[in-house]
């Protein structure tokens, strides 16, 4: 169901551009929107992942490094059946990730350093398979091509008084309202496509790690410390806000219309709800990755892997 709603949302946003194209400029109108946001698109495909990663100043991570969040990585997209992302450290005080990349062959996984200080293994492994379930449902080109749009919907917006076409066919009144409702509509339709993406890939990830209270328990931390923590880079580029695992722009904790993440209490009840019923499953279900498997796992302990 996640896919079927994902896929009417681009339709969507796809028909809005289109039809902003079509009343600004006729039908040469919306010829040249849907070429110009084609070129868009094909550049952002190609170069979003190094364009995000560069915003928030990401190093990578090599194997071998004194965490163990290469292996740790590694070692769920194996799980998850996906090809070796690449792993990057974000130096920001506030927990969050997030990952990006066109496709699972060219996908990247980064973590704050902040989320390495205040989570356990457990909880860090929660949250990196979550980040993979991201790539392994496309999510990542998803959001990329619904951002493009987005920009796209409001740069012709903000086009509308220059274009003599729009003046005649809407009036004044008709160009302004376009100016004000298509760029609120294509954020609404972005951020309804990232709530329910958000969704399918707690349900994933929980799967990937095989224990959906490791997820639970992070998701509740990142938010309360993404809460009170600034985020600078995040805030200077607040249009990759919502490729974060929690909206790292200190958003109200509501699950409203404007939000760009389901409110985190919801998140939480639904995966302590997935453990309950994976308790109650037969023994062929999916089990939880050995500590033996997590590097360094702090048995016992809530300090995070960098404490």
């Amino acid at each position: 169901m996640g896919y079927v709603k994902t896929a009417i949302l681009m339709a969507a946003m796809t028909a809005l551009f289109m039809g902003i194209g079509y009343l600004l400029g006729g039908l040469g109108g919306a010829t040249i929107a849907f070429v110009v946001a084609a070129a868009m698109n094909a550049f952002t495909w190609w170069n979003s992942d190094r364009m995000v990663l560069r915003m928030h100043n990401a190093q990578p991570v090599t194997r071998g490094d004194r965490t163990g969040l290469y292996e740790m990585t590694v070692d769920l997209a194996n799980k998850a059946g996906l090809p070796e992302p690449k792993v990057y450290l974000i130096d920001t005080p506030q927990p969050n990730a997030f990952a990006t990349g066109r496709n699972p062959a060219n996908a990247a996984v980064a973590v704050t350093s902040g989320l390495m200080r205040s989570l356990s293994r457990e909880e860090l492994a929660g949250v990196i398979a979550h980040e993979l379930a991201h790539i392994r449902n496309h999510d990542t080109a998803i959001m990329t091509v619904t951002a493009t749009f987005a920009g796209a919907i409001s740069m012709l917006a903000n086009f509308a008084l220059f274009f003599g076409g729009s003046r005649e066919r809407l009036g004044l009144v008709g160009t302004i309202l376009i100016m004000i409702l298509a760029p609120l509509a294509a954020a609404l339709v972005q951020m309804a496509i990232s709530r329910t993406r958000e969704y399918a890939a707690d349900k994933s990830g929980a799967e990937i790690c095989g224990e959906p209270l490791w997820l639970a328990s992070a998701l509740e931390k990142i938010a309360a410390g993404a809460a009170r923590i600034d985020n600078d880079a995040a805030e200077r580029n607040p249009a990759t806000a919502h490729m974060f695992i929690i909206n790292p722009l200190h958003a109200h904790k509501r699950d409203n219309l404007f939000a760009t993440h389901p409110a985190t209490e919801n998140r939480v009840s639904a995966l302590r709800a997935m453990a309950g019923r994976t308790r109650n499953a037969p023994r062929t279900a999916a089990q939880p990755i050995s500590e033996s498997r997590i590097p360094n796992t702090r048995r016992g302990n809530n300090r995070g892997p960098w404490s």
